[in-house]
């Protein structure tokens, strides 16, 4: 049986209209044109990452993909290590930065979640890799429906039974690990996108932001998301959070994107929608998947939090394989 298609709480329906002009004024114009300064990684402190087992750290592999350290466990977020993102090897998006971390590189990965089914943020090579990892496979969260993907495509992916190491979550749905220092909790939550794995099956599975919650610290990774109320609502229930990580790349055109991809001003207002005291800038600057050059996220982001009048340390950018420690929560 089909499942129904899923839809945005906002009622914007993202059709993928417009996407035959957007891709020919693309070429006419030859865009993205190349970065004005180079985008530099620098050296994971691969060490630290093995050993951290107290402090909350967010460390940017790069794109979408973070490495989250929080409750003594390592979780990977829309893991992406692969050169392309694209249904075939051979085209598509190509990687202009190296992965910050190497799969080799990673700690042991308790858990992975994901956000959503599309190519840049669920990479067949890359969670298959994570899977054959040293000691087991993680734990995925996974929106429901990606889960039967996982059974079908990743060795040691397992549904149901006794000991299931895939879940499949549909909005608001919630999930708990224990850990010596308490649980860290997983709320997967709507926020303003779509889902397609195929040209024929589009908004087949939700899509989604996560809430990751611990005793030392709160922390929220938006997904994909256009601009909508649900950040607000978000913040609402579960907020404030000490630390968040928000799209900003890939918003030109903004009369295509807009629905689909905040640009970086309306990223500060979602920041402040969600109730975070501090912000990293995350899905840029590794693959060239619209209009705006590379370089350009970073700096559209300074312009925006100091036009809202805001500490330039609030909300700002990290370089590919950099680590920072996110304030940790005291008392609870």
């Amino acid at each position: 049986m089909t499942p129904p298609p899923y839809s945005n709480p906002s009622g914007i329906d993202i059709t993928g209209r417009g996407v035959a002009r957007w891709a020919f004024e693309r070429a006419r114009r030859r865009l993205p044109r190349p970065p004005q300064e180079p985008v530099r990684g620098i050296a994971p402190d691969v060490a630290y990452l093995h050993a951290n087992r107290s402090e909350p750290t967010i460390t940017w592999i790069g794109h979408a993909s973070l490495l989250v350290q929080m409750g003594g466990l390592n979780i990977l977020v829309d893991p992406v290590f692969s050169r392309r993102v694209s249904p075939v090897r051979f085209a598509g998006p190509k990687r202009h930065q190296p992965p910050g971390l190497s799969v080799a590189q990673l700690p042991h990965i308790d858990v992975v979640a994901i956000s959503h089914n599309h190519f840049d943020h669920l990479d067949h090579g890359s969670v298959h890799a994570v899977a054959q990892q040293a000691g087991g496979a993680p734990t995925f969260l996974v929106p429901k429906g990606v889960d039967r993907w996982f059974a079908r495509h990743v060795p040691g992916a397992v549904m149901g039974g006794a000991r299931p190491t895939v879940h499949g979550f549909e909005w608001h749905e919630d999930f708990r690990l224990p850990t010596a220092s308490g649980d860290v909790a997983f709320h997967f939550l709507p926020v303003q996108h779509w889902s397609s794995r195929s040209a024929l099956r589009r908004n087949d599975t939700p899509w989604g932001s996560w809430a990751m919650l611990h005793p030392s610290c709160r922390f929220w990774y938006s997904g994909d998301l256009g601009y909508s109320e649900d950040p607000k609502r978000i913040g609402e229930q579960f907020g404030p959070f000490d630390f968040a990580a928000i799209g900003i790349g890939a918003y030109a055109p903004r009369w295509f994107m807009h629905p689909q991809h905040v640009d970086p001003a309306e990223a500060v207002q979602v920041m402040l929608d969600v109730g975070a005291a501090a912000a990293v800038g995350v899905h840029w600057g590794t693959f060239p998947l619209s209009d705006e050059s590379l370089d350009q996220p970073p700096k559209d982001l300074a312009a925006a939090v100091a036009a809202r009048g805001l500490a330039p340390e609030r909300f700002t950018v990290m370089r590919h394989g950099e680590t920072r420690r996110m304030r940790e929560r005291r008392g609870g």
